[in-house]
């Protein structure tokens, strides 16, 4: 069976050349033909499959991880400090994010008209704070349009991620509380989780069909033209990356007292592992192996920690990526960005990575961004054009993240090995040795069977 990525890159191919044909037989946004409105239907389906399962994802996904924290020791202090350094590093990210993309504004000079009907969303700090608080449990809300023209009404369901969020907390904090009554629950949690996650990885299977579909509508609706306009955008996200990946962390790393030679030496396996596979959570029993082997971080917190990077640690995914491709959704479809929209964008970035939950992550992510701030979510198909190219950068940088904070936290809280860390020559990862054993995410993150799809998570 041909490897995922190379299908994704022949999907890419596929798709630009139907929507080539498309355009040049008279397809229309308004008025497509017969293979413009099939690629519309491939993609728009694709698109509502990944929605589906994004509500449970997050949902148990977050509920595990705040029940995990029972079985560290001294896990609160650990946790939070991890946390923090979490929200730090991400919180530098997407301010950079944020300069570069008002710097190279990659999405000026398309064109394009703000989409009919569009009115701003909930692009305000009043409408976000609203928005956090549940109006229900599964945080849905229903809404009902009458269409003049053949005097029917309809009725839309949609949902708020982040009162999904805010629920699984307050659901996990619980579980928590209440101890062992809540066992029951929580194995009821890990399991469905586990079936979700599989079910995923069918969705995923599928996705060199839905890059067809999005990527041949976006060219059969903007054209080669526009889209040629991502070059731009490419650079700002890879700019924004190396800022962080060869500046960020190493400042920080000095300002620990901690040598960033030596990170990188220790981490770079790893690094370069998820740059090819583009897989945080593939890549995580290796980051796992390293930062224990290589970087001296103790064996339990590392085995806390590292996991819980990999599904809410994402400096590349969860705040350069969604704040420099939110300034080119706004700029490409003409709309206006003020002050709060910004201060929006750098908020979800710092405290909605768990949205990512290791799967999918940075489109959940910019979808999140976007509905938050208010813009229009037909740009994202746009960006698909150029994802498996800024995957593979975002993928190694949110990798270096996860490995990075538990270092700098176990330097603070003075339990790690210097003599490991400062040692003249890192340990080969890959070298068994008596007390080597897989990581905790090994046996569920990419089965036998799955192996080919794991290039397809970051």
């Amino acid at each position: 069976m041909t490897a995922f990525g190379p299908q994704v890159i022949a999907a890419l191919i596929v798709g630009v050349i139907l929507g080539l044909v498309a355009k040049a037989t008279g397809s229309t946004a308004d008025d497509p033909n017969a293979l413009g409105q099939t690629l519309q239907i491939i993609g728009s389906s694709y698109v509502s499959l990944l929605r589906t399962a994004v509500i449970p994802l997050i949902f148990f996904a977050i509920i595990a991880s705040i029940a995990n924290l029972s079985q560290v020791s001294n896990a609160a202090r650990l946790a939070w400090k991890t946390l923090l350094w979490f929200a730090i590093t991400a919180l530098i990210a997407v301010v950079i994010g944020i300069v570069l993309g008002t710097v190279f504004q990659p999405g000026v000079g398309t064109g394009q008209e703000t989409p009919a009907g569009y009115d701003g969303g909930t692009g305000s700090w009043l409408g976000f704070l609203q928005g956090l608080i549940p109006s229900n449990f599964l945080g849905l809300d229903v809404s009902a349009s009458f269409s003049p023209d053949d005097q029917s009404v309809s009725n839309r369901v949609s949902f708020n991620v982040l009162q999904i969020i805010v629920i699984a907390i307050a659901v996990g904090v619980a579980t928590l509380k209440i101890g062992q009554a809540a066992d029951p629950f929580l194995s009821f949690s890990r399991s469905t989780l586990a079936i979700i996650q599989k079910v995923l990885w069918w969705i995923i299977r599928l996705a060199p069909l839905g890059t067809i579909g999005l990527l041949g509508n976006a060219t059969a609706t903007y054209g080669w033209d526009t889209i040629g306009a991502l070059g731009k955008y490419t650079a700002a996200i890879y700019v924004g990356l190396a800022l962080v990946l060869f500046v960020v962390y190493p400042v920080l790393l000095k300002v620990n007292g901690l040598s960033f030679r030596k990170y990188f030496a220790g981490a770079w396996p790893a690094i370069q592992l998820a740059f090819v596979s583009r897989s945080s959570v593939g890549t995580l029993p290796l980051s796992q192996r390293v930062t224990e082997r290589n970087l001296g971080v103790p064996g339990g917190y590392a085995s806390f920690a590292v996991p819980l990077g990999a599904t809410t640690k994402m400096d590349g995914c969860a705040a350069i990526y969604p704040a420099i491709s939110a300034i080119f959704v706004a700029q490409f479809f003409n709309v206006d960005l003020n002050v709060i929209h910004y201060l929006l964008i750098v908020l979800v970035s710092v405290v909605g990575s768990a949205a990512t939950a290791g799967t999918t992550g940075a489109t959940v992510m910019l979808t999140l961004t976007l509905t938050t701030v208010g813009l229009p979510l037909e740009g994202v198909a746009l960006l698909l054009a150029v994802d498996p190219i800024l995957d593979m950068g975002r993928t190694a940088v949110n990798v270096a993240g996860q490995i990075l904070v538990p270092a700098i936290v176990a330097k603070r809280e003075g339990i790690l090995d210097e003599q490991t860390y400062n040692a003249a020559n890192p340990l080969d990862p890959f070298e068994e040795d008596d007390d080597a054993v897989d990581g905790p995410a090994s046996g569920g993150a990419a089965e036998d069977d799955d192996k080919e799809l794991v290039s397809s998570r970051s």
